[in-house]
């Protein structure tokens, strides 16, 4: 059976995770630092750059915890089954 739980799959989902994040920071910085066309910062004008960082940053906490769901899984295949009785010892 493949080993589910490789550095590469380990790797590939915290390069999402992380991604996601700083998309969702860039997105929030360009939210706070919007400017009007006369260079004035206008308060209201970028909520479509605050909707997309909340939409990142939700999409990066969903996808951080579909991670360590899958990664933090129990083993069931690596239990140690014990189905004998101990050996008997001879009484000298």
């Amino acid at each position: 059976m493949r080993d589910r739980k490789s550095l590469g799959n380990i790797l590939f989902a915290a390069i999402i995770v992380t991604s996601f994040a700083a998309a969702a920071l860039w997105q929030f910085y360009v939210f706070v630092t919007f400017s009007s066309a006369g260079g004035v910062v206008d308060l209201q004008g970028g909520r479509q750059h605050l909707w997309w960082a909340i939409a990142l940053g939700a999409s990066s906490c969903v996808a951080a915890f579909f991670a360590l769901s899958i990664f933090m899984q129990h083993d069931r295949h690596a239990e140690l089954h014990i189905t004998s009785p101990p050996p008997s010892r001879l009484m000298l």
